[in-house]
């Protein structure tokens, strides 16, 4: 079987079709200029983290090594390689963010959850993917995005109402 039929057995038609949106915008020769969208689309049709196989299928699909895209999937912290909860949240722990109260506000988090940070709820509605190193919003600290979706000047208050909202 050809490298090229293994990732379309691999990736969905709609997937396909995504990535080769994403593909379309650059030079024919710098299609692998699209790995984080794809990864991006890879993940989200598998319920929210990345298999070394889809990896492989995405690297043969864009025409590039395995190592490459295994190489943004491990240095961006919007990729998981491990199974995650249907709500992720990471919180900021760079400096704004600790003078302003965001070790309190994990600390929080955590006990409120019962895990701790890497982990996920028994019912897998939450995972405390990490503490992030800067998420750029030091002039609103301390804050978290959870599922991608920046929440600032954070307190107590807000993160419980936060907490509560999630599905």
């Amino acid at each position: 079987m050809s490298k090229l039929t293994d990732s379309r057995q691999l990736l969905s038609q709609a997937a396909r079709k995504e990535i080769d949106h994403w593909v379309a915008k650059y030079p024919l020769e710098q299609k692998k200029s699209a790995v984080i969208s794809a990864l991006t689309i890879v993940q989200e049709e598998n319920g929210g983290f990345l298999t070394t196989e889809l990896m492989d299928a995405v690297a043969s699909y864009l025409d590039m090594p395995k190592i490459a895209v295994y190489e943004v999937a491990t240095f961006y912290s919007m990729f998981d390689l491990e199974p995650v909860g249907r709500n992720k949240i990471a919180v900021c722990n760079n400096i704004s963010c600790m003078l302003c109260g965001g070790d309190n506000i994990i600390s929080h988090i955590e006990k409120r959850l019962g895990i701790k940070v890497g982990e996920t709820t028994a019912d897998g509605r939450v995972t405390l993917k990490r503490e992030e190193e800067c998420l750029a919003a030091c002039s609103s600290a301390p804050m978290m995005a959870v599922n991608g979706h920046y929440h600032e000047n954070l307190t107590l208050e807000k993160v419980d109402a936060i907490l509560d909202g999630l599905e």
